[in-house]
């Protein structure tokens, strides 16, 4: 028997990891840990990515169990139920997993791969995340890129010479998976309860992505974006699928893919980078500790209205949007000039589709401390951004309701001292680097 470990990839369909184990020709049990290191940290007993991951294992587990099959979970850490598994089906030969290029889970897993190899076994990983992982596309001396451009131009280069495989899980689990009964933790078991939080469908049209282009830095529009973040975060949605079927339709949005490439290929070889800035000489910047402008921003109560509504819709809904991303982190970090790291924090509390590689790439792009990331004098000015792109106040009217009234509250910073402020203390920062 060979264990099929489900962690981001929470599908039947083009799995490599799944139809790797399946090809073995040995019975496969397929599983799935619900975290405890990851869990335990969240204050939300009610967090809708909790309730997401739940019900589609159960989707999961109703399918395995039409041929006889289930779906073993287990609740604590990732050493106790292997382990556990170990210790009950000794037959177990090994266990095979995509890749996860996180660094928690990268010495997650180690220690699961030492586990096993303890005991006269093997631990077999794949690349199923991304289209091009670690050091599939780098420079032509085998360093990582640190520019986003030429990337992504190797990128493509590779893309047209390999191709976009497709790998036929979903058929190979027809005879393949091994009868058992199935063991799903309940919520309730794990001390958390379903979120009314509502969750984008995994959907999308050809219309919505030969559009993308135009109508993606529109706040107000429903239908602008995908919403697909949350889906390819977990695996409920293959990456290599929705390339091939966008891949014609708008290259702004194959672009979008790339951007979430690089990302990861950037976390992999800077490991610390969600403590530490890409740019050491960022690290050197005197960040504000101001917890009232802390407390005001996460609320959505700083007097900038694009600001707000974005804060207003995360917390609400557990998604901003990207446009309004780029403002409300450059206002945090240049504007609060509040340390980057507190804000990516808060978007890992709250963000359905939070990923690691992505969130940390795109704060670190906004404070300018990252690869390919904004130069420090590139300050948005959150009323110049608000009438360029939601210049009716469709969207921010829809998430501050008081705007316009005595009740919306005064700007908490004023803009011109702000930027004078953010481009002295980042001067300062990079001269006592360069000292």
């Amino acid at each position: 028997m060979v264990l099929f470990w489900f962690r981001r990839d929470l599908r039947l369909e083009d799995n490599a990891g799944l139809a790797k184990a399946l090809e073995l020709g040995l019975p496969v049990q397929p599983v799935f840990v619900f975290d405890r290191n990851i869990l335990d940290r969240l204050e939300d007993r009610a967090d809708a990515r909790v309730s997401f991951i739940h019900r589609r294992l159960t989707e999961l587990d109703q399918t395995f169990s039409q041929s006889g099959g289930g779906l073993w979970t287990y609740y604590g850490t990732p050493e106790e139920a292997h382990a556990h598994w170990l210790r009950e089906h000794p037959e177990i030969q090994g266990v095979v997993a995509n890749r996860d290029y996180e660094p928690y889970a990268r010495e997650r897993d180690q220690r699961i791969e030492a586990l096993y190899r303890a005991g006269g076994r093997w631990f077999k990983g794949t690349k199923d995340h991304v289209i091009f992982e670690k050091n599939e596309v780098v420079k032509g001396d085998g360093t990582p890129y640190s520019v986003f451009t030429p990337y992504s131009r190797r990128w493509r280069e590779r893309l047209a010479q390999d191709g976009i495989p497709y790998f036929d899980s979903a058929r190979l689990c027809a005879g393949g998976i091994r009868p058992s009964e199935s063991k799903v933790v309940s919520l309730a078991e794990m001390n958390f309860r379903e979120s009314p939080i509502e969750v984008p469908h995994c959907t999308w049209t050809a219309d919505q992505i030969r559009h993308y282009a135009q109508n993606r830095n529109t706040p107000s529009l429903e239908q602008g974006t995908t919403r697909l973040g949350l889906h390819l975060r977990f695996g409920t949605l293959s990456v290599r699928m929705l390339l091939m079927a966008t891949q014609t339709l708008s290259d702004t949005f194959v672009n979008e893919l790339i951007w979430r490439d690089f990302y990861q290929m950037v976390l992999f070889h800077a490991p610390e980078s969600p403590q530490k800035a890409i740019k050491p000489a960022y690290d050197l910047i005197q960040w504000e500790h101001n917890d009232e402008h802390f407390e005001r921003w996460c609320q959505g109560r700083t007097g900038y209205p694009l600001v707000d509504a974005g804060m207003r819709q995360l917390n609400a809904t557990g998604y901003m949007h990207n446009r309004v991303r780029m403002v409300v982190a450059s206002f945090f970090t240049k504007h609060l000039l509040l340390d980057w790291r507190l804000g990516e924090a808060y978007f890992a509390q709250k963000l359905l589709d939070y990923d690691q590689a992505s969130n940390v790439g795109g704060w670190q792009w906004a404070s300018g401390s990252g690869n390919d990331a904004a130069p420090y004098f590139r300050i948005f000015n959150p009323a110049s951004q608000l009438t360029t792109y939601d210049p009716k106040f469709t969207y921010v009217k829809r998430w501050v309701p008081e705007f316009g009234t005595p009740e919306y509250p005064q700007p908490i910073v004023d803009h011109v001292f702000a930027r004078l402020r953010c481009l002295d203390r980042y001067k300062s920062a990079l001269s006592q680097a360069q000292a």
